[in-house]
């Protein structure tokens, strides 16, 4: 990198519209989708996808409800033009749904271009030119009437071929690439040429696309340009108003976003951002941003994993794991105080919904609900070393129905991060198990019970057990007003230290004839150290006499 940037680079400037509307503007509504993961997606993979793969992302694409995805370049390749004939001559594309072709402003090319076409019931021509200076110096050295030539011959050499395609409904989608590059007043000029030669009228709209090609402004700078171009269009109710954003400064997102601010109507792209360099605008976000606003986005991500699962066979990509709305790790939190939150709110909107029949998603850290796309919340809270208590607590609870008392969690939950801090990598909800198994419920030094009996009456209980301490049996009897209490003090006259039982909780772990009780057990040492036991026992009474044991084990190992 160089020292002063300046020397070698400048800012874009800026459109004059004092005026401006789009910053006060909301959106309402969805616009109008376009996929082009079968053209634009595809000539940015470095192995293109063969026929039977876009097939099947074609079929997945409908799926999803998109009904215009334009679906190659058949004069590009005899692969492109196999494709379409491929998708006509099968019937494979639904009534309504209308495919897109790309083509460039040459007679011989366009004439292709037609031909591939032939019998399909709607499609879409889309032609294009490049406009910017730097195109129009560098690539093809000419000046400004001369690009608008390009662009009028174009469109009368389709217009001229279109009793090729008599019986099909045909438009027009005319694309002045670069667009965000070039000057406003010449994309308004070269489009109006091209609505000139067209001839469309409000009830048979053209498609005037004007793309984000390369990234050169901030967003707000591509939505001036839209608003700008708007507003100054001759026949505006003849024409829709499309954009094609790249990501190219990381604003894809925002640039289209802020362009449906300022007046387009239409949107394409592609599924995760598949496109050259660092790729096209990514329709799923922008989808459902749309959704998580309360606005209906007229596709359906609801089996998003599959999706994904479908795109990545067919091109050969990866979705990352941080990718908006599809990544693997995206409903996951692994900072403690995230995920203390996220189970607070889950539970506290799942309790609303239960009682209302349907609450307003308001969840910490969670802008959408996963399972609105297909996902589980057993993925949204994992742990590692950078976690909490709260999702210590959550995996125990969702994945195995343990549901800890608060403190016990305050007192397990540093435990459990330092063994995982150890191990040095994500632990599984069994594995969290185990290490609370180990720590509580395994318990049997210096105390082993093999045997106890308690019953009483009007209040009264006595107990008989029999224990191993440090390797030599203990007999223990004694008395209270229930088993434990009755435990304690049968503990304390056979010779330990003095100690009282603070808190008791119990719960039932599974159901059936096999179900097992599991009991939390708080007690204050001597000392007045508070320690937490565990027992878990297909007896609900011997359950609870295990807690005990577990609790004075672990303060006695503790000391």
């Amino acid at each position: 990198m160089i020292p002063d940037p300046s020397r070698k680079y400048r800012a874009y400037p800026p459109i004059s519209l004092p005026n401006r509307q789009w910053p006060s503007r909301t959106l309402s509504h969805a616009p109008i989708w376009c996929s082009v993961d079968l053209r634009d997606g595809n000539q940015a993979l470095a192995v293109p996808m063969n026929v039977s793969q876009k097939l099947e992302l074609f079929d997945a694409l409908v799926r999803c409800g998109f009904k215009e995805i334009e679906i190659g370049f058949p004069s590009a390749s005899n692969t492109e033009f196999a494709f379409m004939r491929r998708l006509i001559e099968d019937g494979r594309i639904p009534e309504d749904v209308t495919v897109q072709v790309l083509v460039q402003a040459r007679e011989d090319l366009i004439h292709r271009t037609v031909e591939s076409l032939a019998g399909v019931r709607k499609g879409i021509i889309h032609l294009y030119n490049s406009t910017s200076p730097a195109q129009r110096r560098i690539v093809f050295g000419l000046e400004k009437p001369q690009i608008v030539e390009m662009a009028r011959k174009g469109t009368r050499w389709i217009k001229e071929r279109l009793p090729m395609l008599a019986g099909s409904d045909i438009r027009l989608e005319y694309s002045p690439e670069s667009f965000s590059a070039t000057e406003v007043e010449f994309s308004l000029e070269i489009c109006e040429a091209v609505m000139e030669e067209w001839g469309p009228t409000p009830e048979r709209k053209v498609i005037l696309n004007l793309p984000d090609t390369v990234e050169v402004a901030m967003p707000n700078v591509y939505a001036d340009q839209i608003e700008w171009f708007g507003t100054h269009l001759k026949n505006r109710d003849a024409a829709i108003i499309s954009v094609h954003t790249h990501n190219d400064r990381g604003t894809g997102t925002a640039a289209t976003e802020l362009a449906l601010l300022a007046g387009a109507e239409r949107v394409e792209g592609t599924l995760f951002g598949n496109g050259e360099r660092t790729g096209n605008l990514d329709i799923v976000t922008v989808a459902l941003n749309l959704y998580m606003h309360g606005i209906a986005p007229g596709l359906d991500f609801s089996k998003i994993n599959a999706l994904r699962d479908v795109y990545e066979r067919c091109t050969g990509m990866h979705v990352p794991p941080r990718h908006p709305y599809a990544g693997e790790l995206v409903f996951t939190a692994f900072s403690g105080s995230h995920q203390d939150a996220i189970r607070k709110g889950l539970a506290q909107w799942e309790g609303e919904a239960g009682e209302a029949g349907k609450a307003i998603w308001d969840i910490p850290y969670l802008t959408i609900d996963p399972s609105d796309l297909g996902r589980e919340y057993r993925e949204v809270i994992r742990v590692n070393s950078q976690s909490g208590k709260g999702g210590v607590a959550y995996l125990l609870e969702s994945e195995f129905g343990i549901e800890l008392p608060k403190d016990m969690q305050r007192e397990f939950g540093p435990l459990a991060n330092d063994a995982v801090d150890a191990l040095g990598r994500e632990v599984s909800a069994g594995e969290l198990k185990a290490m609370f198994w180990k720590e509580y419920v395994d318990r049997r030094s210096p105390l082993e019970l093999h045997h106890f009996h308690a019953d009483g009456v009007s209040g009264v209980f006595r107990c008989r057990a029999s224990l191993r301490r440090d390797g030599a049996d203990l007999a223990v009897t004694g008395e209270g007003n229930g088993p434990i209490a009755a435990f304690v003090h049968g503990l304390t006259s056979a010779g330990l230290a003095p100690f009282e039982v603070v808190d008791y909780r119990q719960a039932a772990l599974g159901s059936g004839t096999e179900a097992s009780a599991i009991s939390f057990v708080k007690i204050r040492t001597p000392e007045g150290r508070e320690v937490w036991g565990a027992g878990v026992n297909t007896h609900i009474q011997l359950a609870s006499i295990e807690g005990v044991l577990s609790a004075l084990n672990r303060a006695q190992a503790s000391r």
